[in-house]
């Protein structure tokens, strides 16, 4: 079973993580979620006449990483019931409030933000790999942040290194077990989000920008900054030949948890002709609290003839499906899907973001 999309199959570790998932694409609290994901893991190796015997016992909360909660979601399961959480998440976070874009998500190969534990996500980045496969993508930018923002935990040039090698890793073991045609395998790209600084440079060692995929570059400090200081950092940023994708434009936040906050001021058509001259593309942020650019930005940076890169941003697995709303969003405003990096086979698209160092 699919805990990212398919039907429950009955299955105890298929509910557990499919609540987890229903959880995180909620946004709810990261300890709620991790609770579901950790039951999973201490009943996952375990033989299924073990687990029924524990169930019908009462003794499952005796293994580390299982609560009362989590316990009635594998009674239920293993009695042939669909749990009651489970129930309750779905009819919540069942369907994601898009009203289009389901053509456009279709022809989507990936995603090109996302976050994992080593910065401000929720998950180990194993965990993010196998849910985008699950989702059908071909390829997962990892982007955790960069030093500067210490609040999100931001990698350091060492800390980033390590990460690079677990990329490897995790590359090596979905590659045995999908035994596959390489060229059909689905592979976790190298990536970062790196701070643009106050005068437009991005935050990390060009030593390690160079050993990355895809580089996604966005403002999170001094949002309120002057417009036109704002748009010689953002328009130097673009300038360097190592970025490929300006994120969350604006900074705005729409709704949720963290408040609303006004889009920063700067100069749209610079910022996009910058875009558009150095092949940077323009990202439409998919987080329901970003809808990152407001729709009039979206439309000019059509209109100058930017590419773009539609986003999931997501923090924890079960967001990795936002997608479907930055694809409503761009079917909107008639965004054709060439212009969207991430339509494009890994390949083209590895081509693409280390173009501007070849040139």
């Amino acid at each position: 079973m699919s805990a990212a999309g398919d039907p429950y199959d009955g299955s105890p570790v298929a509910a557990l993580r499919r609540i987890a998932f229903l959880l995180e694409r909620g946004r709810a609290d990261t300890f709620k979620v991790q609770a579901y994901r950790k039951a999973a893991a201490a009943i996952l190796p375990l033989p299924d006449d073990e687990v029924a015997r524990r169930a019908d016992d009462g003794t499952l909360t005796d293994l580390p990483g299982v609560g009362s909660s989590t316990a009635r979601v594998i009674a239920d399961a293993v009695q042939g019931r669909m749990p009651a959480r489970l129930a309750e998440a779905e009819e919540q976070y069942g369907a994601l409030p898009a009203t289009g874009g389901e053509k456009l998500r279709a022809a989507l190969r990936g995603d090109l933000h996302s976050h994992s534990d080593w910065s401000d996500g929720g998950s180990p980045i194993e965990e993010m790999a196998m849910t985008a496969m699950e989702l059908g993508h071909d390829y997962l930018v990892l982007t955790d942040h960069s030093p500067r923002l210490t609040i999100a935990r931001g990698l350091s040039a060492e800390r980033l290194a390590r990460q690079l090698e677990v990329v490897d890793a995790v590359n090596t073991h979905l590659a045995a077990l999908s035994g596959a045609d390489p060229s059909g395998q689905f592979r976790l790209l190298k990536g970062i989000e790196v701070d643009i600084l106050d005068d437009g440079g991005l935050d990390q060692t060009e030593e390690m920008l160079s050993q990355l995929d895809v580089r996604v570059a966005s403002v999170h400090s001094k949002l309120k900054m002057d417009p036109e200081p704002m748009t010689r950092r953002m328009v130097a940023a673009i300038r360097n030949p190592w970025m490929n994708v300006l994120g969350h434009c604006t900074g705005r936040l729409v709704t949720g948890n963290r408040g609303i906050r006004p889009q920063s001021r700067f100069d749209a058509r610079a910022v996009f002709e910058a875009c558009a001259e150095h092949g940077v593309a323009v990202e439409i942020n998919s987080r329901p609290e970003r809808r990152d650019p407001p729709t009039e930005l979206l439309e000019l940076a059509r209109d100058i003839g930017c590419l773009f890169s539609i986003d999931s941003d997501a923090h924890a697995p079960g967001q990795l499906d936002f997608l479907v709303l930055g694809c409503e969003r761009a079917e909107a405003v008639g965004i054709e899907p060439d212009r969207i990096v991430n339509t494009w086979p890994v390949e083209k698209l590895l081509s693409w973001a280390g173009g501007n160092v070849s040139t």
